[in-house]
């Protein structure tokens, strides 16, 4: 079965999926998921929209998902599945059955934007022709653009932010490519691109939807979880320090303190948030190349009980950064979808149970967003 999948019977509608960042690990990683589940290869653990509660029959069909997408690394989505195999993320079964299927989807995959080599809106203009000779060639019914490429430094003023002669991050400028083509958008990374006035804009004038930001894959879905027992138990959280180690192309990235800051200002928000103050201590994010693309995050809290007992709670969370990832970003294509096709437009806060800093909305405890996410789905059913 190729990319193309072109036969002489009706097909049902189909949803394109553009990658920014299509080379990388995450990318890689959920294309190769989908593609194993689609042939009765792997099992859909870890995906939400499998659930009973977001009714899936009523998503877009996982089998009728296309791939493409946009990246500045010229190598092979293969070659890249074969090393994730061998740092033991993907069965090396499965990148063996899916190979010539991700060959073909390569031919599918554009230059990505380099800042500096071209203007803003000479950008805009290329990136948003591939994605819609994209969805033409494929005659898929909708794109949706996720943006799963390494973590960006904040935009110190983002309202500064308003046209394209202003300071425009590279994220802003594939979310506004995206909206120039029709497509909805998801900031799957740490981006500043969905709160800048120039791209809120261009989404309210073409009327598409758009989520981020920052899946919430890791410790912070564990911190999500556990941050809000200590304020409905009246429980007093004196600090809470967490150690972040990781490996692969991510830890890289955020070995520069910049990018580093966009993570660790979304970690400590939505801490505060859950607890009602600000709680205290240190978060470190450190690169271990050994790591490889596994991550390990340690957590020491302490927290003060009845008649002011100290008390401490420590957890260590090891897991797989793009086997985490990548059925969140293959749930929030569906969700984005189903949305864009019922009409709605704007940010989509309920989808913020699916990340550390959710746009357009505040709530953070894990057990909250779950519900609002069901509500929601249920809503865009009726």
């Amino acid at each position: 079965m190729s990319n193309d999948e072109s036969d002489t019977q009706p097909r049902p509608a189909r949803t394109g999926v553009w990658f920014v960042g299509a080379h990388g690990s995450v990318a890689t990683t959920a294309v190769v998921g989908a593609l194993a589940i689609r042939h009765g290869l792997a099992p859909a653990t870890g995906l939400v929209t499998e659930l009973p509660e977001l009714d899936p029959a009523g998503l877009p069909d996982l089998a009728g998902l296309v791939f493409g997408g946009h990246d500045v690394a010229s190598s092979a989505l293969a070659k890249k599945a074969e090393a994730l195999a061998d740092g033991g993320v993907l069965p090396a079964a499965l990148v063996a059955a899916t190979r010539a299927e991700l060959e073909a989807i390569d031919t599918d995959v554009r230059p990505g934007h380099v800042p500096g080599e071209e203007s803003p809106a000479a950008a805009i203009a290329r990136l948003a022709a591939d994605v819609v000779a994209f969805r033409e060639r494929h005659a898929v019914a909708q794109v949706v653009v996720v943006d799963v490429a390494s973590t960006r430094p904040p935009v110190e003023d983002p309202d500064a932010v308003r046209t394209l002669e202003d300071d425009l991050p590279s994220a802003a400028v594939y979310a506004l490519a995206a909206f120039e083509a029709g497509a909805a958008y998801v900031a799957f990374t740490p981006s500043p691109c969905l709160r800048l006035p120039v791209v809120v804009e261009a989404a309210e004038r073409h009327g598409l939807p758009y989520a981020g930001c920052d899946g919430k894959t890791g410790e912070t879905l564990v911190k999500s979880a556990l941050a809000p027992m200590f304020a409905t138990r009246a429980l007093q959280l004196r600090s809470w320090t967490s150690v972040n180690l990781l490996g692969g192309g991510d830890g890289a990235t955020l070995a520069d303190p910049e990018a580093a800051r966009s993570k660790t200002s979304a970690k400590r928000s939505g801490l505060d948030a859950m607890v009602g103050h600000p709680v205290p201590g240190p978060m470190h994010i450190d690169h271990v190349e050994d790591l490889g693309e596994w991550k390990t995050a340690w957590d020491h809290v302490r927290f003060d009980g009845f008649l002011g007992t100290r008390m401490t709670l420590q957890f260590t969370w090891q897991g797989c950064d793009s086997a985490l990832a990548a059925p969140l970003v293959l749930d929030l294509v569906r969700l984005v979808s189903a949305a864009q096709s019922a009409g709605r437009s704007g940010p989509l806060p309920a989808l913020g149970f699916f990340f550390k800093d959710p746009v357009g909305g505040s709530e953070h405890r894990l057990a909250e967003q779950w519900r609002d996410l069901v509500a929601w789905r249920q809503g865009l059913a009726r």
